[in-house]
């Protein structure tokens, strides 16, 4: 029977992402523990918020049962990458670290993780959507990449816990030609416009809508953070690169934005909601346009990969397309490739939420404890 293995975790960003996947690695390591076979034990030795860390300097591993109180009890300030990157580094057993925060300084980090044979998961978008240089320093010092270093997966940086860039890996890896890509690609604008134009009509105002979503919790706290279309920009981006598109960063295509220019410089996202309304009009036109041709307006991003064309924007849909029918906030992502002919393969669920993101992040550790092994 084999030894038993350890494995450390480091986990940084414990908001709602991060509280989800805690609790998924709580039951993760005490099933993982309980194989007769081949039974992994997984220490946490690192937790860390914007404000303070956790962490001992004998590796001693961290309750996963009381890591909250603990951390809010510690003195220990935050760290900067470089430190935490020499902390690991020394642990006695392979480490995987775990990074639930969309921080760029943490992102520019991975490769210097990577190449201490640190392994990196994490729904960060920024690190595999900024300069096409960083892509290229994390990929080149991965195991999983050209780099003799750690393992990254980033599954949940686009589509939250659905299966969208495995499945992309796994077209491409098999010699299958993707042609497009396209789909609603974030779960705010598809709860905004299916609740603005639904199929069959009706749905409020714009502004009233995205009051409505504020509310919900669907959108960020400044919901120009969602209508400036970067988000979805970034997502575009990852996916093309996976194509094997050398996007150079989210803003070296076009992106619509749905913020009006005169609101552009509100102080606060109160102020801009409190005067999104003065602009219904050209929504309710863009509206009637659409009901007039039998279509709706939905919020997609495609990528037309042989044409190097990748965009971001509203674009018009029958009512019988599969982007028409979404509920709620779903997410639908649609390959159109040799293989699959003129019917693409479709994903298609929930594509936000902290327990389905946090899902996916578990999915990439597993992968990553799996090749440890």
């Amino acid at each position: 029977m084999p030894a038993p293995r350890q494995v450390c975790i480091a986990v940084i960003g414990v908001g709602g992402v991060g509280r989800c996947f805690l609790t998924q690695l709580q039951d993760l390591s005490a099933r993982l523990s309980q194989s007769r076979l081949n039974p992994i034990y997984l220490s946490l030795i690192l937790v860390s918020r914007s404000s303070k860390l956790l962490h001992s300097p004998s590796y001693k591993p961290i309750n996963l049962a009381t890591w909250e109180d603990d951390l809010n009890a510690s003195t220990v300030s935050v760290l900067p990458p470089s430190e935490i990157a020499s902390y690991l580094e020394n642990a006695p057993a392979r480490v995987v670290l775990v990074d639930n925060t969309s921080n760029q300084d943490v992102a520019n980090a991975y490769p210097l993780f990577l190449k201490k044979g640190i392994s990196v998961v994490t729904p960060n978008k920024k690190a595999f959507s900024d300069s096409f240089q960083l892509w290229k320093d994390i990929f080149d010092a991965a195991l999983n990449g050209q780099g003799s270093g750690g393992y990254v997966f980033h599954e949940s940086s686009v589509g939250a816990g659905l299966p969208v860039i495995s499945t992309l890996k796994e077209l491409v890896e098999t010699g299958d030609e993707v042609r497009k890509i396209e789909g609603v690609f974030s779960g705010t604008m598809s709860f905004l416009f299916n609740s603005f134009m639904p199929v069959g009509g009706g749905g409020g105002s714009f502004s009233a809508e995205v009051k409505k979503a504020k509310e919900l919790g669907y959108t960020e706290p400044d919901p120009r953070d969602d209508l400036n279309g970067l988000d979805v920009a970034r997502k575009l981006t990852i996916l093309a690169r996976l194509a094997g598109l050398e996007v150079e960063s989210p803003t070296s295509f076009p992106v619509q934005s749905l913020i009006p220019k005169e609101l552009e410089s509100c102080s606060s996202g109160d102020e801009f909601l409190a005067r999104l309304g003065e602009f219904d009009d050209d929504m309710e036109k863009l509206k009637k346009e659409a009901a007039d041709e039998g279509k709706v307006v939905r919020f997609v991003g495609s990528i037309d990969v042989a044409k190097n064309d990748v965009k971001v924007g509203l674009e018009k849909f029958d009512v019988s397309h599969p982007i028409a029918a979404l509920k709620g906030s779903d997410n639908i992502i649609s390959f159109y490739t040799k293989r699959y002919g003129d019917n693409p393969l479709i994903i298609q669920g929930a594509g936000a939420g902290g327990e389905v993101t946090a899902m996916g992040v578990t999915g990439d550790l597993v992968k990553v404890i799996r090749l440890l092994s």
